[in-house]
Formats: structure tokens, sequence, C-alpha cells
């Protein structure tokens, strides 16, 4: 048999092609969905996550969960991409975009067996999303209040959290996104500094209107605490420098030694001297301070704070409005902070430094709580309550939760599509059928018929308009607005979109080249049989 001059180039090439390629990225798209479906909604299930180190962490959030996957496949790498892209974007709705795009490549792999060609699916998901994106300005309300707010946060993450801490938490999250402001979405991890606390319970969990870190004084003779005061931020310390090539010196007195060591005490000194003339009340460093430098200090009155990290060293600058020096000898008094008081305390054997400022937008969370493990979940509870706080403030629209948002999509879909002609028409269904997951898996997680609730909310909606749906347990229908059940139009939008470009990046892809060394493959065993 001759062998053509592509096998030749191809043999030391793995290659999965056609339908074997296309049947292979739906498993993994479907894998990935599968490890966060039971997830979703309120009443979803919890994953235990342990890591090498055999730390453990209980956790439903989508995002969490697959943070930790160890995932070889391309295809489960873009679908996890995506859910990353959904969290940045919106910081809900991770889950929902997994769910959707791995439905609608489910449903394409379907559709090509029906005969049609992944150009044709891909114009039907394109046409879909164009439809949906037009319909649901139509069912959005305003966000009017800081009760609507409260309502987003609550739907984002109820099923995070104790529902005794929830109000907690959500108040939190709102008066964070207050200070920030809408500006904020891309610097909410600098402005709002997490510190977790060991003193306490949870419900003393707290926002402090300044920055507070683990830090003491360099010197027990200085201030530690103080009013109205100016503050130096430098990138750098009060050290001696320190030769970076090896150099010999030759002493041919006794008083040559003596000066070298005279200048050096004058330079620091004069770098305090500096700080000062300045009028200045505290200097934070990044790097160490001499112990010539020690006592200048004191004497002058100066409280000095050392080594802090480049992160922490932003943060103190964004509260107290200071400019970050490079060094002592470039300061100038243009580049100084201010704080309205200051204080050092030791709680629970630990000294904290916080610093009051009227001058920035920074915040810090004192989390406390019994374990490492709760006080973790806290945080990454407030984390998403805050992201969705601040983009509540941009503003965006409210749209019905509970799954009503997908169903009415779904419907309209469904109706559009007998006014098309063609196959594109059969694309069209199989995306509604797709987006339909999500309020079939959440009666699904809430122990419910998914097919009997799916179709009682089409009714209902087709009766009582698109804001009606099921409560969080799922056995009656309500007002989904008076019942606080409320997503951001925002998430929504991004997550149908992100879902799309996912599916159609994945439709346009009929070869799979491993090059040379065969890859570790997923384990599909246990998946349905889709070839």
């Amino acid at each position: 048999m001759a062998t053509t001059e592509e096998d030749l180039t191809l043999e030391d090439t793995d290659r999965v092609s056609g339908r074997a390629a296309l049947v292979g990225n739906v498993k993994a798209a479907l894998a990935v969905s599968g490890a966060v479906r039971s997830t979703l909604g309120p009443l979803g299930m919890d994953k235990m996550l342990i890591d090498d180190d055999g730390n453990t962490v209980i956790t439903n959030d989508g995002a969490t969960v697959l943070e930790t996957a160890r995932v070889e496949h391309p295809t489960a790498q873009l679908v996890i991409e995506t859910s990353d892209s959904q969290d940045k974007i919106a910081r809900d709705g991770t889950t929902t975009t997994i769910l959707i795009l791995a439905e609608l490549l489910r449903n394409a792999l379907e559709l090509t067996r029906s005969g049609l060609h992944p150009t044709t699916i891909i114009e039907g998901y394109k046409r879909s999303l164009e439809i949906c994106q037009n319909e649901i300005p139509s069912i959005a309300k305003p966000l009017a209040s800081a009760s609507d707010l409260k309502k987003v946060i609550a739907t984002s993450i109820g099923k995070e959290i104790d529902p005794s801490l929830l109000d907690l938490i959500c108040r939190l999250a709102i008066e964070s996104a207050e200070s920030i402001g809408s500006g904020g979405v891309d610097d909410e991890r600098m402005l709002v500094n997490r510190l977790s606390m060991e003193e306490g319970s949870v419900a003393e969990t707290e926002l402090i209107s300044g920055f507070v870190t683990r830090k003491q004084r360099l010197d027990h003779s200085m201030p530690s605490h103080g009013g109205p005061c100016s503050v130096a931020v430098i990138d750098g310390g009060i050290e001696i420098p320190k030769l970076e090539f090896e150099a010999e010196l030759e002493i041919s007195s006794l008083g040559v030694l003596d000066g070298f060591e005279q200048r050096n005490r004058q330079k620091i000194h004069e770098r305090v001297g500096k700080l000062k003339s300045l009028g200045v009340g505290i200097v934070i460093l990044r790097d160490g301070v001499d112990d010539i430098a020690h006592g200048a200090l004191r004497e002058s009155g100066i409280a000095c704070f050392r080594r802090f990290d480049k992160e922490d060293l932003d943060r103190v600058a964004e509260q107290t409005g200071a400019t970050i020096s490079r060094s002592v000898e470039g300061l100038d008094i243009n580049q100084l902070g201010s704080c309205t008081s200051w204080n050092q305390r030791k709680v629970s054997g630990v000294n904290y430094l916080t610093i009051y400022s009227d001058v920035g937008r920074g915040r810090t969370l004192m989390v406390r709580g019994s374990t490492s493990a709760l006080r973790e979940e806290v945080i990454r509870t407030f984390d998403d309550a805050l992201g969705v706080a601040i983009r509540a403030h941009s503003p965006s629209p409210m749209l019905p939760g509970g799954g009503s948002t997908w169903s009415y999509l779904a419907n309209q879909l469904k109706r559009e599509s007998t006014r098309l002609t063609g196959r594109s028409q059969l694309a069209v269904e199989g995306y509604a059928d797709a987006i339909e997951v999500i309020p079939r898996v959440l009666a699904e997680n809430s122990g419910l018929d998914p097919t009997d609730r799916v179709l009682q909310l089409s009714a209902a909606q087709s009766e009582r308009g698109p804001w009606v749906g099921f409560g969080t347990n799922g056995d009656e229908l309500l007002d989904l607005y008076d019942a606080g059940i409320v997503d951001l139009r925002m998430v929504v939008e991004s997550a149908l979109s992100g879902a799309t470009e996912g599916a159609i990046s994945v439709l346009r892809i009929d070869d799979l080249l491993w090059a040379k060394v065969e890859p570790s493959q997923p384990d599909w065993s246990g998946e349905e049989d889709l070839g």
C-alpha cells in the first residue's frame, strides 16, 4: 500500500479527525460539566476538594471546584477557560456557563447525526444568541434600591453560606462596593484587604474603614498610636547599600575604617533627618532598616514599619493618598500621604497595625471564625458577593432568577424557529433545548422531576409572564421579584455569549493532532456512549 506524503509528514503524530474528534470533544465538555452539575442552585450539593498535601476544602462554588481540577484534554481546558472568563467578567454564573456550553455541544452532536453540517449549526447558534440578546432587555427590571441589590447578592451567594450569615455578608459586600464605587471592578482585590483572625466567631466579622495588617513597629520605644500625621511609603529601606561585586579595601591607617563607617552612619542620619524635616509621622518600608537608624528614628518620634510586600505597600498608598517613592533620598513633600489616626495593638498574641484615613477608598475585612477552613469559605463567599455588588453599581438591570430567564428565552426561541426555513431551524431548536438545561438541573438538584417542572414553568410563564417561577424549594410558583430571586442582566448575558462562543470554537475543530508523545487521556469510563 502506497504511503502518501501526508502520512509521512504526520508519522510521529497521533491524529483524530472528523466525527471521532467531535465525539471526543463533546465527551470532554460533558465530563467538566458533570463535575459541577450537582452544585447548581440553592439546594446543590457540596464537593470536597483535596490537594496534594491532604488539605481539604468543602464548597459548592463551581469556580472553586474547577480551580483545583487537573485537566489535560485541550477541549476540557477550553471549557474551564470559558468558566474563568465568566468569573472575571461577572463573578457569578460560572456553573451556568459550563452547563449550557456542554449542552450546546451535546445537541450539536445529535444534529450532525441528523445530517446537519457544523457550519449550519454554528450559524443557527449565532442566530439564536442574537434572538436572546434582543429579548433580554424586554424582561429586565431596573435595580432601583439597596433592597434590590441585596436580592441580587443573596441569589448569587445564598447556597454558599449559612443562612444566619447571609445578611452579614450582603451588608459587608454592599458597604465595600459603595466605598469602591463603580470604577473599582478591576481593583476590588487591592482595595479590600482580607485578614483572617482566630479570635471571635464568624458573626463578629467586620469591615474596617482603613488598612489593617499584621505588623509591629520597629522599636517598642517608638509611638504605638497617633492622631493625624503624614505618611511616607518607600519601595526600599533605610539601609547601608550592599556592594554588588567583590572588592578589596586597602586600610593604610587606623582612621580609614572609622571614616568609612562614619560616612555610612552619616548617610543613615541624613535619611532620617529628611523624614523628620518633611514632618513624617509614619514611614512604611518594603525593605529593612539598618541598626544605626533605630535610635535616630526613635529620637525623631517617627514610627517605622518594615518588610511590607508590594501589594500591601500599594494598599497603604491608596488608603493614605501617598505616592510610593523608590528611596528616602528621592522623597518630596508632594509624595506624602496622610492619615486621621493609626494604632498598633495586640490581639491574641498577634500585633496589628491599623491606619485610618478619609482620603482613600480602601477597606479591610476582618474575618473571624473558629477554624481556618470556615474563615476561608467566608472570604470566598465575600469575594463573590463583592464582585456582584460592584458590578451591580455599574449599573446592571435585574432578570428573573431560578431558571426562569432561561425558560423564557427557550420558549421565545422555539416560537422564533417556526418562522425560519431550512435546516437552521433545527439548530435554533437545539439551542433552545440547551439553555433549558438550567431549569432542568435546578429541578434535579431539588429532588424534583425536571420534565414536569420545566413544563409547569413554561405554562405558568405563558399565563403570568416571565417573572413567575419556582421558589427556593421548587414546590410553588411565585413572583420572583417579590421572592427576592433575581440575577444581574450582565451575568446572564455574559454566560450566554461565553457558552455560545465556547461551543462554536469547539465545533470548528475537525482534527486533533497529538504530537509525538501520547498524552495522558482522561478516563471517560462511566460517561454515556456518544459515538
